[in-house]
């Protein structure tokens, strides 16, 4: 094997998803802890004394407690090159989850051992099911009375669809867990507690079911209750199969508890070992292997003020074929221009390192002074592709934006600028209005990080007005306005590449004007832009 393929082979990209509050930020950070590339892990509701998570590096993650964009986070752990992705859990940010899952190689959904399978999960799940994504379970907070865990394993089935095969096995009874039973090695793992609260590894007591030691912390009902659970699961479960989990038919399920620790490492080995390199890739001129020689990446996520000093702008590529080197011009598909990508970066959220090299299944940062947007390809102009499937969410909720003060008009046109081109927020102008701009976002919670945002990292304070439109609507080869009927009910602006926008009040009318002009295409989201190249 090639060092480019062994370069391959031992990347693990993937990204963490849960309904929000199941311990998917505090389990990225236990990974981080174990895999050293954290020495004191940080809890996502903190106060003035405990440290906030790494991976919620925003202020307003930070004083919400909650997770409001993807952070891409990159180490070593043995012999293996970790990418990990942590997503926004709120419902309001599923499109910057959704974006992400274009990126990784497979997927760790966190579940609430009391909760069992929610909304968000059950969402998120049937996004990874459609592409296909391998799914791996982990049950968190088992240090908490939950469900019982066949209870779960058909909670999954019966929710989500998909078998699980059980890896590992809690110990305890009525959720007072004391460890976790290794299935393939046979060995019980018990958990020292102590008070610092997952801040640190905790002792961990090892070894077979019968052991002196193992006996000795264990009491009769407990072990004749796991005895029993592990023949059940021998002669009832579903066994171990690949090549299921990697079609994305069964998951590996894991228990534990990541605030403290609970079989934290053992799941991060294991999952390392059964977890996909990178694979092939769809593009529009058809399937792109990792182990091509030709570079090429798309941009899956934009992020402003990553460094609020210089108000700069990260887009975040992931590398898909060929080898990255720095200071390398490539060709952008959407504009067919050429781009240097210098000064390229590694993150551990907002902790930078430059980039020499990167490989297939790397996560790579950017700096971008406007060029590239969400969704967008670079690769070898002697090789071009197009990567295409990236979903675009249609906007729910739209609201008139403008400065309190006319004073502040620079800031304003510049923080909107930025921020809109992250993706979560889409932009659209009015012909000859100036002052204000129409937002369209798919929550409302969005419309508040933005506020937020501008007030605190552009220092301008906004008005965001409701308007009442539902539905946005494009058309096929941006017909102008002035060629449709029927426009009375609708609002019509432009999007960022100036292309026409119909917004309406509801479906109801959006139909009645499809309905009036039936020799043109209309479309939920915005078409795919690729500029024509020579001899293509």
């Amino acid at each position: 094997m090639s060092q480019y393929s062994e370069e391959i082979e031992r990347r693990r990209t993937f990204a963490i998803i849960s309904h929000p509050d199941a311990g998917k930020t505090t389990l990225t950070e236990k990974l981080l802890l174990f895999g050293g590339a954290i020495h004191v892990a940080g809890a996502v509701k903190s106060n003035k004394i405990k440290k906030t998570a790494t991976s919620d590096w925003m202020e307003i993650e930070k004083q919400r407690g909650i997770s409001v964009a993807t952070s891409v986070m990159g180490f070593n752990y043995g012999d293996y090159k970790i990418n990990i992705l942590d997503t926004p859990g709120h419902q309001d940010f599923a499109e910057d989850t959704y974006r992400t899952l274009t990126a990784v190689d497979s997927v760790i959904i966190v579940v609430d051992v009391a909760k069992g399978v929610e909304a968000q999960t059950k969402k998120l799940f049937k996004v990874c099911s459609d592409r296909g994504i391998p799914i791996f379970t982990f049950v968190n907070k088992i240090d908490h009375f939950g469900k019982n865990p066949f209870d779960l394993m058909a909670d999954i089935e019966d929710v989500l669809g998909i078998r699980s095969c059980p890896m590992n096995w809690p110990i305890g009874v009525n959720g007072d867990y004391t460890g976790i039973y290794d299935r393939e090695k046979k060995l019980c793992h018990l958990f020292v507690k102590d008070n610092a609260h997952g801040v640190k590894k905790l002792e961990v007591i090892s070894g077979r079911i019968d052991d002196p030691e193992i006996v000795s912390h264990l009491s009769e009902e407990v072990l004749s209750s796991l005895k029993d659970d592990l023949e059940l699961l021998e002669e009832a479960g579903d066994p171990f199969d690949k090549d299921k989990v990697s079609k994305g038919e069964l998951t590996p399920l894991f228990f534990g508890s990541a605030m403290t620790n609970f079989g934290v490492q053992t799941f991060l080995e294991k999952y390392l070992e059964l977890a996909p390199p990178p694979e092939e890739r769809e593009t529009l001129e058809g399937h792109i292997a990792p182990e091509e020689p030709a570079f090429s990446a798309f941009v899956f996520k934009i992020q402003a003020n990553m460094d609020p000093k210089h108000h700069d702008r990260i887009a975040f590529l992931r590398i898909c074929s060929g080898i990255f080197e720095k200071g390398a011009s490539v060709l952008h598909r959407q504009s067919g221009k050429m781009l240097r990508l210098s000064q390229p970066q590694q993150f551990l959220a907002t902790e930078r390192q430059t980039v020499e090299k990167a490989y297939p299944g790397d996560i790579i940062g950017i700096f971008d002074t406007g060029e590239l947007g969400v969704g967008d390809t670079v690769c070898e102009k002697k090789s071009p592709v197009t990567f295409i499937d990236f979903p675009v969410f249609p906007p729910e909720l739209f609201a008139r934006l403008s400065p309190e003060s006319s004073m502040k008009r620079k800031q304003f046109l510049n923080g909107v600028s930025q921020l809109a081109q992250e993706g979560a927020i889409q932009i659209y102008k009015q012909p000859y209005i100036m002052e204000s701009f129409i937002i369209g976002a798919v929550g409302q919670l969005q419309f508040e990080v933005m506020k937020y945002r501008l007030e605190k990292e552009y220092n301008v304070t906004v008005n965001v007005e409701p308007i009442s439109y539902t539905c946005a609507r494009w058309t096929e080869g941006d017909v102008p306005p002035e060629e449709l009927i029927g426009l009375d009910n609708a609002m019509v602006v432009y999007d960022r590449r100036e292309r026409p926008v119909y917004l309406l009040p509801n479906a109801w009318q959006a139909g009645w004007l499809e309905e009036r002009n039936k020799d043109v295409v209309f479309l939920q989201s915005p078409p795919l832009g690729v500029a024509r190249l020579e001899g293509n």
